[in-house]
């Protein structure tokens, strides 16, 4: 993977460990399943408007629409609606790196490379220290929503990444018109069917502005922006190698959620935060090309290495930046 890519996908975590925030803030003002057809029906009419139709079978872009949209986001929602901290929720949900991984591996029979084992359970094991330490808050329903979620999650990773689709970001846009006729009748069966308009008509009054902005952060960066790169990476790259990034999102996640809603994380929360880095980090061949990389680099003259590389530290330095391109 190169670095710029590796920057988007750090961007993508970026943007969608805030999202959490943005979506405890929407869900104030709007009922779960409505907020989370809000967020695709003001970028589907546009769509279907004004952006041509991705060349790519129809069932891939209802899978990816259905399990990332529908599956991922209504669960989601609901479970912090019913009181899933959002900083918790940002770790859980990451279950969706290992669900892709185990689904890519026995439905699209991609190889797993023991590094990415080794990566992924690192960073599992970080999880599994932040969900310990804060589950003694949170309800064991929401806690099970939230994990259904991330495996709808997965499910759309793999969709999208057989979709192979030639334009990612038109992709990305078409996927919003897939989830918002699901979720109004989801939020008209569960939440009532005027429950979720009267909402929205409240939103433009004077104290409603939080609930329009936070709705736009999580349509505009969390759908287009963020879903955009992912779905480009995952045309790039395999699910197995993109997919550990998102286990950088509960980090954001944790710290917004402790700056903007006083969820203050404790010890071991910072402790599970930096071994999902370090799991990121190894899984995605970071630690291992940086080792290289220092290895085959030419040394200071005060080392012993004289003034200019040798013939083998040329070649070696070669070797390695022919190594990163490949990556």
């Amino acid at each position: 993977m190169t670095a710029r890519d590796r920057s988007l996908a750090v961007l993508v975590a970026v943007l969608w460990g805030l999202n959490f925030l943005a979506v405890r803030v929407g869900l104030d003002h709007f009922p779960p399943f409505f907020l989370a057809a809000l967020r695709y029906l003001v970028l589907a009419v546009p769509v279907v408007l004004f952006v041509p139709r991705p060349g790519v079978p129809l069932r891939w872009l209802l899978g990816y629409g259905l399990g990332f949209g529908v599956a991922q986001f209504g669960l989601l929602f609901l479970a912090i609606e019913q009181g899933m901290p959002s900083g918790l929720a940002s770790v859980v949900v990451q279950a969706s790196a290992p669900f892709t991984v185990l689904l890519g591996a026995l439905l699209l029979r991609e190889r797993v490379s023991g590094r990415q084992l080794a990566g992924i359970g690192l960073a599992v094991l970080g999880m599994v220290v932040i969900a310990v330490d804060r589950s003694r808050t949170a309800p064991l329903m929401p806690l099970v929503l939230t994990v259904l979620a991330a495996l709808g999650w997965a499910v759309g990773n793999l969709a999208s990444r057989q979709a192979k689709p030639e334009y990612p970001l038109r992709f990305a846009l078409w996927m919003a018109v897939v989830p918002p006729l699901p979720l109004l009748a989801l939020s008209a069966v569960m939440e009532g069917p005027a429950t979720g308009w009267r909402a929205l008509g409240s939103a433009f009054g004077p104290e409603g502005w939080p609930g329009l902005v936070a709705l736009v952060y999580i349509a505009v960066l969390g759908s287009v922006v963020g879903s955009g790169i992912w779905t480009a990476l995952l045309k790039r790259y395999p699910a197995g190698v993109v997919a550990p990034f998102s286990m950088l999102v509960p980090v954001v996640g944790l710290v917004g959620a402790w700056l903007a809603l006083d969820e203050r994380p404790t010890g071991w929360a910072v402790a599970g935060g930096a071994v999902v880095v370090a799991g990121v980090l190894l899984g995605t061949g970071w630690l291992p090309r940086f080792a290289r990389e220092r290895a085959a680099a030419p040394r200071h003259p005060e080392e012993g290495g004289g003034g200019r590389p040798t013939g083998t530290q040329t070649a070696g330095a070669t070797g390695a930046s022919q190594e990163t391109k490949r990556s």
